[in-house]
């Protein structure tokens, strides 16, 4: 795959032409290179010509690490089992990835050839994004996150809008609560989305990113619809 830096993001172009899009958000303070080492990883078969885009969370200070700046989706005011978040600033996240997504398909790429995939903030951002985009994508992979705000306004219920939800049992950076309560509301908002927990801290591992890449193919590969 052809690697494609910029400001903005980190694109993994596939040989030939891409028919799918895979956008993936890091979590607070990485930037679009973390997770680029993971895509032969997963394991996708060759004639899934899948472009991976990392897109890179803007600058700016955040409230619970003393107010340094570093690459953060939004601002994140206090910790603890819940997030205070500003909104205003996961709203502006929202729209940079939604105007990204829409370049996609105005550059040939169907909706539901989309995929969006976030870790911790960027899973926040895949959520809100995901849940809310008026034309139907193919769906969200939630790992080691939670829902920031509440969806319920804006949901999708498209039947083939899938939600894969993965956490860490030791995580002490988003308590694996977080991840139970977001999967409980979803459910309880009519979705079903696919659970994986696995044994590891705030963090991703080999096993899940085994069970992503599979999850990935069911979603993209025709023959799998």
């Amino acid at each position: 795959m052809k690697l494609i830096e910029s400001e903005q993001a980190v694109c993994l172009e596939p040989p030939g032409q891409a028919d799918a899009v895979v956008i993936w958000l890091h979590g607070l303070g990485a930037d679009g290179h973390d997770f680029v080492p993971v895509v032969p990883w997963l394991k996708l078969p060759p004639q899934l010509a899948v472009r991976f885009i990392f897109p890179q969370a803007p600058v700016r200070p955040v409230t619970v690490n003393n107010g340094w700046p570093m690459r953060a989706w939004y601002d994140i005011l206090s910790m603890g089992q819940g997030r205070e978040i500003d909104e205003a600033s996961l709203q502006q996240s929202v729209e940079q990835i939604g105007a990204l997504v829409a370049e996609q398909i105005a550059g040939g790429i169907a909706p539901e050839r989309i995929l969006l995939v976030g870790f911790s903030q960027g899973g926040a951002v895949a959520y809100q994004l995901g849940l809310s985009y008026p034309q139907g994508l193919a769906g969200v992979a939630a790992l080691s996150t939670y829902l920031a705000t509440d969806p319920a306004p804006k949901l999708r219920r498209e039947v083939d809008f899938s939600l894969w939800i993965a956490h860490g049992l030791v995580d002490d950076v988003v308590p694996y609560a977080l991840g139970e309560n977001a999967l409980q509301r979803l459910q309880s908002l009519g979705f079903s989305p696919q659970w994986q927990s696995y044994p590891m801290a705030h963090e991703v591992c080999a096993d899940e990113i085994t069970d992503l890449g599979l999850w990935i193919n069911a979603r993209l590969d025709p023959n799998q619809l």
